[in-house]
């Protein structure tokens, strides 16, 4: 297997994210940020937080797929939410699990920022996955 999934003693081990994630494959894929567009770059949910997780996540596995990749190959997520407040935790981890439901978190970041591309976006996600 391409990652390890390492919690170690000493810090907080939850479900939603892995504090270390070792990565030993032959091939890195680096996702940019994936936001609510559809394919046409209409925005998908706009003011709907929910919505707009859900299909970031959704446009992440489609990046995945491309890419010959599954959730379980992604090592690290870098998690951008605009003026995140910890109310939208429940609507970003039913968005997250749109594609690792059932899968070993990776390692994640979550950042709140002012905006995003556009002002209608709310959430972007970016990964980094790798292969054997």
């Amino acid at each position: 297997m391409a990652l390890e999934h390492i919690h170690p003693e000493g810090l907080l081990n939850l479900r939603t994210y892995t504090q270390v994630v070792a990565a030993s494959g032959s091939k890195t894929i680096y996702i940019s940020g994936q936001v609510a567009w559809d394919n046409n770059g209409e925005t998908v949910g706009a003011g709907d937080f929910a919505a707009q997780a859900k299909r970031a996540y959704q446009n992440l596995g489609v990046a995945l797929e491309a890419a010959g990749a599954r959730p379980a190959d992604v090592a690290k997520t870098n998690v951008y939410i605009v003026n995140y407040d910890p109310s939208m935790a429940r609507d970003w981890n039913n968005g997250r699990r749109t594609i690792f439901e059932g899968v070993t978190a990776p390692a994640t970041t979550l950042i709140s920022v002012q905006a995003l591309a556009t002002p209608e976006l709310m959430i972007e996600v970016e990964a980094i996955a790798v292969l054997d």
